[in-house]
């Protein structure tokens, strides 16, 4: 018996050590798939930059430190996220680097572009890049009207010959849930302030109100007159002409006609192409070309030194109180209010850091939250400059983080703007007591005692009474008047005014700076430029913060979503973040974490 259980121990202990070895290996495996794939390569005289315009285009990739890399495709997480800020420095360090003969921009089928202001300032970069004199080829299969926005610019456009051009005008279709609602026994209980606060009527309304069609027709006219105008400078091309091709429905229109019509410039498949760019650069023919990522030309570049620093701190996504596993974005970036101060606190404190660049890029959400990190910029601007820089987004919740700065860049086709508050309360009052059967009873030592009681799966078991909604107006109401006074204190205008313009409506920057709550339009740059002369500074370095997590914090820290949510959204596609939302609500139970100050939940522009 002890030779038996000798023998078993001895196997239980070698099996132990095997998988630990194999764990050995394949982790030191993973650090040298790493450092394989993160090397930086030398860009050899010659060489072209590609940019691979597919996946989707936000303010900063997560993960990109090599080991973070690895793990992702092991694990199966293929999906493609574009840098803005990576992609802007390699332009920028393209244009002055004597290695890098052009610009190759890859447009693959499935970008999914970024924000209208996204793309609006990377456009800017390349036309900037376009100075040096060098040239930017585009070659694509399928290209979408943000995509060929964005390439419209270069000196060559190709098509292949059974490609598409997608170029049919901008339309917003919201989704309106109240029916659906209705049917299963749920119903919003709503409070708001903002004629043109329509985040809530997706679930309330069957059709848009008439202030939120304005809104949307003006901001939606705002930017497609934008891209017809920078569009037809590149392609000479009329703004009229290019809404005639807009109707024609371009990509249903056989190839031939978008070179007729002056979009592209040529069709060819990609071998076809590639000749091209080899006659471009003089190589002969079969001659590999020397192709760059913007990874490996960013890490190549000389990094300023300068020991005053300007700080571009990258604020994006939800405002939240805490962050979690958002069913609404499906588990994208946060402005998590605790996080955010605490980086804010360090670079009020740090001496070197002379100004402080926000980068905002948010369409709301918490209204504690928000009040809550304006306040620490205003500490932060009591010690030095702080400019501001929106992005695609900075509305709502996005815009009362923003109205305190020294200074306030947009972008012209950034939304901004939507001054409102409102709360929203799920009753289910009809389901659980109709539908499932399920009655509640209750004891109670006050009159309020159970005000927001949640019940069945957060939602409210009764409605509120005549007295509890007052008080909930009232609240909604007052939250409104301080958002109002705060972007008064920050843009030294009346409260009047700022409600005249306010009432929840989204704006352009186009728009926004002709009624005061933006100084210029401007990029990043710009802003870092703006922060520089306020600072009073001649020369500087510039450093990117929050710092990006490592492969241990992202493999221990990272919130994912479970197996089950991403077969949901793959499943319900569009139809998810709504009903994300209604989960949202239901989770957050204290009726503080029910008020809200943001756009509409999603924005899209199709």
């Amino acid at each position: 018996m002890k030779d038996f259980l000798k023998y078993v121990f001895a196997t239980v202990v070698g099996l132990g050590l095997a998988m630990l070895l194999m764990f050995v290996i394949f982790f030191v495996s993973i650090i040298g798939m790493a450092a394989g794939e993160g090397a930086t390569a030398t860009v050899k005289k010659g060489s072209v930059l590609r940019i691979n315009l597919n996946g989707v285009l936000e303010e900063r990739a997560d993960n990109q430190d090599p080991l973070s890399l690895a793990m992702a495709g092991l694990m199966g997480d293929d999906a493609t996220t574009l840098g803005l800020d990576q992609l802007l420095d390699a332009v920028a360090e393209a244009a002055k680097n004597d290695k890098v003969e052009g610009i190759y921009m890859e447009v693959g089928s499935g970008f999914g572009g970024g924000t209208p202001a996204m793309l609006q300032e990377l456009r800017q970069a390349l036309l900037k890049y376009k100075e040096s004199g060098k040239w930017i080829f585009a070659y694509g299969d399928i290209y979408s009207e943000g995509a060929y926005y964005l390439t419209s610019l270069a000196d060559k456009i190709v098509v292949n010959p059974k490609g598409i051009v997608d170029w049919h005008g901008m339309a917003s279709v919201p989704m309106f849930l109240t029916d659906v609602l209705a049917k299963a026994g749920v119903k919003m209980q709503v409070f708001k302030v903002g004629t043109f606060k329509s985040a809530v009527e997706p679930y309330i309304n069957t059709e848009m109100s008439e202030p939120n069609r304005q809104q949307v027709t003006a901001y939606l006219t705002s930017i497609w007159n934008q891209y017809k105008d920078e569009i037809g400078k590149s392609r000479n091309l009329t703004a009229e002409q290019l809404d005639v091709l807009a109707d024609t429905l371009t990509a249903i229109q056989p190839t031939e006609f978008l070179v007729e019509s002056g979009l592209v410039d040529t069709l060819a498949y990609i071998d076809g192409f590639k000749d091209m760019l080899r006659n471009k650069l003089g190589l002969k023919e079969k001659k590999p070309i020397n192709f760059v990522s913007p990874a490996d030309l960013v890490a190549a570049a000389d990094k300023d030194s300068e020991k005053n620093r300007i700080a571009v701190y990258y604020a994006f996504g939800d405002i939240v109180d805490q962050a979690s596993f958002n069913p609404i974005t499906g588990g994208g970036a946060s402005i998590e209010t605790m996080p955010t101060i605490r980086e804010l606190q360090k670079l009020r404190k740090d001496e070197d850091v002379k100004a402080v660049v926000i980068r905002v890029n948010s369409g709301g959400g918490s209204a504690f939250a928000s009040e809550q990190i304006w306040h620490e910029v205003e500490l932060l601007k009591a010690e030095k400059p702080v400019v501001v820089s929106m992005g695609g987004l900075a509305a709502s919740g996005g815009y009362y983080i923003s109205c305190g700065a020294n200074k306030i860049l947009a972008e012209p086709s950034t939304l901004t703007g939507s001054i409102g508050i409102f709360g929203m309360f799920p009753d289910a009052t009809e389901l659980v007591t109709e539908k499932l059967g399920l009655h509640f009873d209750v004891v109670k030592t006050n009159k309020y005692a159970d005000f927001g009681a949640p019940t069945v799966m957060g939602a409210l078991g009764r409605h509120f009474t005549a007295d509890e909604s007052a008080l909930m107006q009232a609240e909604i109401e007052r939250g409104y008047d301080l958002f109002i006074s705060r972007v008064a204190e920050g843009r030294g205008i009346s409260k009047d005014s700022v409600d005249a313009i306010g009432q929840g409506r989204v704006w352009t920057g186009e728009q926004a700076i002709k009624l005061g709550l933006v100084d210029q339009l401007g990029n990043l740059n710009d802003a870092i430029a703006e922060a520089a002369k306020l600072a009073k500074l001649d020369k500087y370095s510039t450093d990117s913060y929050p710092a990006p997590a490592d492969f241990m914090q992202n493999f221990l820290n990272e919130k994912k979503e479970s197996y089950f949510d991403a077969h949901l959204k793959a499943s319900l596609g569009e139809f998810y973040p709504m009903l994300g939302t209604m989960q949202w609500m239901m989770q957050n139970r204290r009726i503080d974490q029910c008020i809200y100050a943001r756009v509409p939940f999603e924005i899209v522009i199709w």
